[in-house]
């Protein structure tokens, strides 16, 4: 009989998925293993693999959202058909429109919504607007997109709930109209939900201004050129009472800024996540040198017979042994209490352009240093390239973050939740130091452990620490 093709959870925190390429033609026939298709999460993309043989019977199509478990097609054995159902609802997608007041008998609504912004047919928006959405309870067929492309962002949608329900609007006419010119004749630079709604109320595109920090007639340019227009037709009237709005969360611009960029994509959910660890936990960092000439020595011993670790390699295998000396640290906060976790899982902050990634090094306290090295340097490169699972990036019980190759002593790590502590590196220095009365130089660094105080005091967090330091000092330890 047909198996159905799952929407797969490839995370503990991943509630949908997008598809955003098919790898195999529809009737295609494939084996256990076959990569099928590559779909989107709130992380990453990552490719999807078919469970067992047959023939692919897709139901879902590019651009289709689907929450985990729902059915996205089928595989079919020799003779069998595909079942007669109907698929599951993509989530709802989100492209929200310039309301105009409309008070003459052209325009009969009080707003006006933009058509949604589609890719192949369907609602063009990101699986964090679509998951927001179905949060807060809003129409993403009546939010405007302001991402790439028109793209609907977690934004608009908190902006539409905000601004409360809109009345849908009539579907566009189904007859495609031609680009509208610029005055030179080129194309008027504009997004697709600012041509939906510009043919969907007979609006010349080459007649509206373009915003001044995106460079392109958006959806709002359009909205507010129609009800400008409006204005001017209707008879003023006393202003209803509206609500105060919320007060701003940020300050005034200093200056005119040269460029404005949107905190979407990872870096929104980087500063989202950062905000909220600072803001539920009790943080506090201490610092501490360890001397690390051991640690050198090891090094170049093992360089001279081939590859040999990096220095943030020496650390996360020296904290992940001192996390099975102090359990209160590899844990997490949940109703019931401080959960104690069994397995040491260490996660490295690696940097990319656009953001920041912690993938995690699973049972580091088991490994051997070389292995150890070896499993980091193979994440980072998955890392730099977009290649990394969303099971690489999840189950991290503690964080490594090292700044050292940026000439940074000492830092304030903030904590990747639900850890509870995080571990800085800074930068190997020569320091001088007091023997019998004499000056030595000796190798340092030093180590910046942020903690939650909810969960452990000072005087733990510190012997942790020191832990660490005597580890690094006798490096043999670490094998």
């Amino acid at each position: 009989m047909p198996t159905e093709f799952l929407m797969p959870k490839l995370g503990l925190t991943m509630e949908e998925g997008t598809i955003v390429n098919w790898l195999v033609e529809d009737g295609a026939t494939v084996s256990p293993g076959t990569p099928v298709m590559v779909i989107e999460t709130d992380k990453t993309e990552t490719e999807v693999e078919a469970a067992v043989a047959g023939r692919l019977h897709r139901a879902a199509q590019l651009g289709d959202t689907f929450p985990c478990g729902a059915v996205i097609g089928w595989f079919l054995g020799e003779g069998e058909d595909a079942p007669v159902r109907a698929t599951p609802a993509a989530v709802t997608a989100s492209v929200s429109a310039g309301a105009a007041t409309a008070t003459t008998a052209t325009i009969a609504s009080t707003s006006v919504a933009a058509p949604p912004v589609a890719r192949n047919g369907r609602l063009f928006a990101s699986p964090n607007a679509r998951r927001v959405a179905v949060e807060l309870g809003v129409d993403l067929a009546l939010v405007g997109g302001s991402g790439p492309g028109g793209r609907i962002v977690s934004e608009d949608v908190e902006e539409a709930h905000a601004r409360g329900p809109v009345p849908a609007a009539a579907p566009p006419r189904p007859t495609a109209t031609p680009q509208p010119r610029a005055a030179g004749g080129g194309a008027v630079p504009a997004t697709v939900a600012a041509r939906q709604l510009a043919d969907l109320l007979g609006v010349d595109l080459a007649e509206v201004e373009a915003d001044p920090v995106e460079r392109y007639v958006t959806r709002d340019s359009v909205a507010k050129y129609v009800r400008e227009r409006l204005q001017a037709l209707v008879p003023a009237k006393p202003a209803a009472p509206t609500p105060t709005p919320a007060p701003s969360t940020t300050s005034p611009l200093l200056q005119t800024p040269t460029e404005v960029r949107r905190m979407t994509g990872m870096r929104g959910t980087i500063a989202k996540r950062m905000h909220a660890s600072l803001r539920e936990m009790a943080q506090l960092t201490l610092t501490m040198d360890a001397d690390v000439d051991a640690v050198v020595a090891d090094r170049a011993r093992r360089k001279a017979s081939g590859a040999a670790p990096g220095f943030t390699d020496y650390v996360l295998a020296a904290a992940a042994r001192a996390l099975r000396e102090h359990p209160i640290v590899n844990s997490q906060i949940t109703d019931d209490g401080i959960a104690l976790l069994p397995d040491i899982h260490v996660g490295l902050a690696v940097a990319l352009d656009e953001g920041l990634v912690v993938p995690v090094v699973r049972n580091a306290d088991r490994r051997r240093l070389d292995d150890l090295s070896a499993e980091t340097t193979r994440l980072a490169d998955a890392a730099r390239a977009g290649r990394l699972s969303m099971t690489e990036m999840e189950g991290g019980t503690f964080s490594v973050s090292a700044l050292g190759m940026f000439g940074v002593d000492a830092f304030t790590p903030v904590i990747n939740p639900p850890n509870v502590a995080i571990l800085g590196v800074g930068r190997i220095r020569d320091d001088l130091m007091l023997v019998d009365g004499d000056l030595r130089t000796t190798k340092r660094l030093t180590l910046s452990l942020t903690w939650d105080h909810r969960v452990l005091d000072g005087a733990p967090a510190a012997a942790f620490c020191q832990t660490i330091v005597g580890l690094l000092a006798d490096p043999a330890r670490l094998d």
